[in-house]
């Protein structure tokens, strides 16, 4: 997916947090910790940096919700953090995102905080949070 591709299909998912732009998009894909993960019709953008991985947005088409393709992106955002070296994950989620927050409980995330008027004057972010054990070293 194109940058300009992941912020067309970035606004049929979301209006409030505004959607991102594609130079957004290019500038984050350019950062060395940056990785993308991708499905037919949705995405998941991610970060490491030391032992942390940042979430960063995901999206699904609307048209295709409820068929597990955010729950597989994030099993392979958690795998793909701990080949990176991560032991935790968190992310932001709107306060009123009820379903991606219940997405995200499904997938062993925990609420952990609050950050008061992240996404405007009047609506919180709900900080969660993701323990990821050490990848194991075969041999």
């Amino acid at each position: 997916m194109t940058p300009d591709g992941l912020a067309a299909l970035h606004a049929r998912c979301f209006v409030h947090p505004r959607p991102w732009s594609g130079a957004e998009f290019a500038d984050l894909l350019n950062s060395p910790h940056a990785f993308l993960l991708t499905r037919p019709q949705g995405f998941l953008l991610g970060r490491t940096v030391a032992d942390e991985a940042e979430l960063l947005t995901l999206a699904v088409a609307p048209e295709a919700r409820r068929r597990g393709i955010a729950r597989d992106l994030l099993a392979e955002f958690a795998a793909t953090s701990q080949e990176r070296g991560a032991t935790r994950a968190f992310l932001e989620v709107a306060a009123d995102n009820g379903t991606a927050r219940a997405l995200y409980r499904a997938a062993g995330w925990g609420e952990s905080g609050r950050r008061r008027r992240y996404y405007g004057p009047d609506l919180d972010a709900i900080v969660m949070t993701l323990a990821l054990p050490p990848v194991q070293q075969g041999g």
